[in-house]
């Protein structure tokens, strides 16, 4: 038996043994000498029924499932109903058994049964609020002896209590809370879990100042969720902190709540997108529970979290395919360290090699293949085409039917917004590759089998290699300038967690979805309002304390080959299809039959074999009608779809 268990039994023998003692003493405080000896005889008969029916109203009320280390006003209110069900049978069963047949009087009482409810209460909720106690005292001991850090916590009451008792349990360890700041002005003067609030956060510098002064200096600022909200001008203190010289958290949770939470570095990407779209975690739970999942191109940025998301959301086993070794090490070795249960797997290989890729998979026998892998930065794949081509559709035909050959439940492949009306080779690329598994979809369909080959389109990601964002950073940290491209490019963005969970959400969506009328085909991942570059550079040297083209000069380097001004979220022709899920569009199938899809693909074969770029393109502008006008659309620049529900009530 392991130790969890014994922990529980003797949490249940706990509540027994006290249940036993709360009715004699309950008769010891309410009776005396005769009254009470004549209740004492009777109870051996009584109390063992009682017993057995008081675990079960335990159970019932979910006594036995939270840890007295963590026993809250929740628990509290569960015994509370717990007893109160044994106090009102034991009222019923006085009145209407005991009273007129067997006793003759009553044995209880209206006052004694007031009583053991307020005892049979105090038995069993004061040793789990006394263990807490213990726990708490016993953690924050240990964190003075341990010269834990001290930290000056910002945001608002419920976030800033969150973080302090994860603190107390150890959970952010070597981490001691000396302060709170707050965004309201109505918290000043107050304290939570008995650390003062200070302040509020535009106040952060002078607090910081008169704590040093008191020999007594911050060593670390943990930002909450409220603090980074636009409401509270994070812009602002965050500038302010930069002469502090202090390192900045935020919190990074896995799950909910302070268990599951861990601290981040805050990095400038936190606060340039709105607020992320709220992820149905017991949805991607129940999907993704013992699953055999594999993620090719595992080793980038997008492939590594996506292993880490199905790992967090309980995968049984997970194959990550990559072709690069320091990549497919790095991420194995990441999930090795979070210590999820799930089995990790790392393989080599090459998306274009389909022997590998069809052996590999047929030995995994996955449920869930999700395609990562492709060649995505736009002036590369416009000079060395052929690359683009042998990676984005020759590998993903490759991965598509490997996946079909090896039994796969669901197929996600990863795309990109430039795949919709592409004007580059990229998005040309990725279209291809969209088409190939819709056809092959379709024929699931016609057959009636359970498969699902999906994919899934978003567009920048806040974070991931080729990111405008780590570029204007190290361009800031060398001092300028900042290159933009045009000063009317405008992007979507979204963070690399958010991304992958709504890849996940979308994957559980065609895996479940209905009838065939909005059986979907492509996912677009809804990511905000668009952001114009130009706004996106000047935000962010500000951020740094600087001043735009006074301390850092804003470059304009011009357009750049493939690239256009604007990002869309559908094709004109596409239909749309409902999902019902935040967070995530839906678009019904738009594709070619088959045996077009397999001329086309040989002619490109041919055209890449001879390298003959002309005809390749004039195979993907017969496939892709959208592509052959991309000089037109490179550079016009309509206005960008104003908001998520505007496009998504598109006829």
């Amino acid at each position: 038996m392991n130790k969890q268990n014994l922990k529980k039994l003797a949490v249940i023998a706990h509540d027994l043994v006290v249940t036993a003692l709360a009715i004699p003493l309950v008769f010891i405080v309410r009776f005396e000498g005769l009254l009470l000896d004549e209740r004492m005889q009777y109870l051996p008969s009584f109390l063992p029924l009682f017993i057995a029916y008081a675990g079960t109203v335990y159970w019932f009320f979910q006594l036995y499932r939270s840890r007295w280390r963590f026993a809250s006003l929740p628990d509290l209110s569960n015994i509370v109903k717990a007893v109160t069900i044994l106090s009102l049978t034991l009222l019923v069963a006085d009145y209407v058994l005991i009273a007129p047949n067997i006793y003759g009087s009553f044995y209880f009482g209206k006052i004694t049964i007031a009583l053991y409810w307020l005892v049979q209460i105090a038995l069993l909720g004061g040793p789990r609020l006394a263990y807490r106690y213990f726990k708490y005292s016993r953690s924050k001991h240990l964190a003075v002896r341990e010269s834990a850090v001290p930290a000056l916590v910002l945001g608002r009451g419920a976030d800033v209590e969150m973080v302090i008792r994860a603190m107390e349990t150890g959970t952010m360890r070597r981490l001691r809370p000396a302060g709170i700041l707050s965004p309201r002005a109505d918290d000043l003067g107050q304290s939570i879990r008995g650390v003062p609030v200070l302040g509020l956060l535009s106040q952060i510098e002078t607090v910081a100042a008169d704590a040093a002064e008191r020999g007594e200096p911050f060593r670390r600022i943990v930002a909450t969720p409220s603090a980074l909200v636009p409401e509270a001008e994070p812009d602002q203190w965050l500038a302010r902190t930069r002469k502090l010289a202090l390192p900045i958290s935020r919190l990074d949770s896995f799950g909910e709540g302070a268990r599951d939470t861990e601290l981040a570095p805050l990095e400038i990407e936190d606060l340039l997108v709105r607020p992320s779209v709220r992820i149905d975690r017991e949805r991607l739970g129940n999907f993704l529970k013992g699953k055999r999942v594999i993620v090719t191109g595992g080793g980038g940025s997008i492939g590594s979290e996506i292993c880490l998301r199905c790992a967090a959301f309980g995968a049984a086993e997970l194959l990550v395919v990559e072709s690069s070794e320091p990549a497919l090490f790095k991420v194995t070795e990441e999930l090795t360290a979070h210590g999820h249960e799930t089995k990790v797997t790392g393989a080599l290989a090459d998306v274009r090699d389909r022997a590998r890729l069809t052996q590999l998979f047929a030995g995994f026998a996955p449920d869930i293949v999700i395609h990562a892998a492709a060649l995505k930065h736009v002036p590369y794949l416009e000079a060395d085409w052929a690359e683009g081509i042998k990676t984005n559709i020759f590998g993903s035909i490759n991965v598509t039917d490997a996946a079909i050959a090896a039994g796969a439940k669901i197929f996600v492949m990863i795309s990109t917004d430039k795949a919709i009306e592409p004007v580059s080779m990229l998005g040309a690329t990725k279209r291809f590759a969209e088409m190939y598994a819709q056809s092959r979809d379709a024929e699931f369909v016609a057959a009636a089998a359970g498969m699902r080959l999906v994919a899934v389109r978003f567009g920048n990601v806040l974070g991931s290699v080729g990111s405008v964002v780590p570029k204007f950073k190290a361009q800031i940290e060398r001092g300028g300038p900042v290159t933009v491209t045009d000063p009317e490019m405008i992007r979507y963005f979204m963070t690399i967690r958010e991304a992958c969970d709504l890849v996940l959400t979308a994957a559980s969506h065609a895996r479940a979805d209905g009838p065939e009328a909005e059986r979907a085909a492509v996912y677009v991942l809804k990511m905000g309002q668009p952001v114009k570059i130009m706004d996106l550079a000047e935000r962010m040297i500000r951020l740094a304390g600087y001043e735009p083209n006074i301390d850092i000069e804003i470059a304009i380097t011009g357009v750049r080959p493939g690239e256009r001004l604007n990002e869309i979220l559908f094709a004109h022709d596409e239909p749309m299809a409902e999902t019902g899920l935040d967070g995530v569009m839906a678009a019904k199938p738009s594709f070619a039959a088959r045996a077009r899809m397999q001329g086309w693909q040989s002619r490109l074969e041919a055209a890449v074999k001879a390298e003959d770029r002309a005809m390749a393109e004039a195979v993907l502008d017969e496939a892709i009608p959208d592509f052959s006008r991309r000089e037109q659309k490179r550079l016009a620049a309509p206005a960008p779809q104003p908001s998520l529900p505007a496009a998504a009530s598109r006829p």
